[in-house]
């Protein structure tokens, strides 16, 4: 299992932009795919960008495209998510998670896919 622990969250005017640290520990971060996915009140959790084991390919929902960007650092067990023009839809809880089968090599995009998750950080965007 892998323990995750998200920061960076806050409020942020419409427009601004906020960063998104995820910190991991535990099984090899290095071996697997990560995402973020976002709770707002009365949604339902959804993917927002997801990167495979290698950092090579990423996937980003349509809502976010050209506005987020999803990295990783494997030799700091760290995945980040750059938020740029912010909007107040993007409200939302976000949380990490990890995929649980090591060294896929597409991006891993189904919810059930992923087994371990961080407690989240809130990000709330005024207009």
């Amino acid at each position: 299992q892998v323990q995750l622990v998200e920061s960076g969250g806050g409020l942020v005017q419409a427009g601004g932009s906020l960063r998104l640290s995820c910190a991991a520990s535990g099984r090899s971060f290095s071996s697997y795919a990560m995402g973020w996915f976002r709770l707002a009140p009365g949604k339902e959790r959804k993917l927002v960008a997801a990167i495979n084991w290698s950092g090579g390919s990423t996937y980003y929902a349509d809502s976010v495209k050209g506005r987020f960007t999803i990295s990783r650092d494997n030799a700091k067990n760290t995945v980040s998510l750059q938020m740029n023009s912010l909007k107040p839809e993007d409200t939302a809880v976000y949380y990490c998670a990890a995929d649980t089968i090591p060294l896929r090599g597409v991006v891993v995009t189904t919810l059930s896919s992923f087994g371990s998750w961080g407690q989240g950080t809130q990000v709330t965007v005024s207009t």
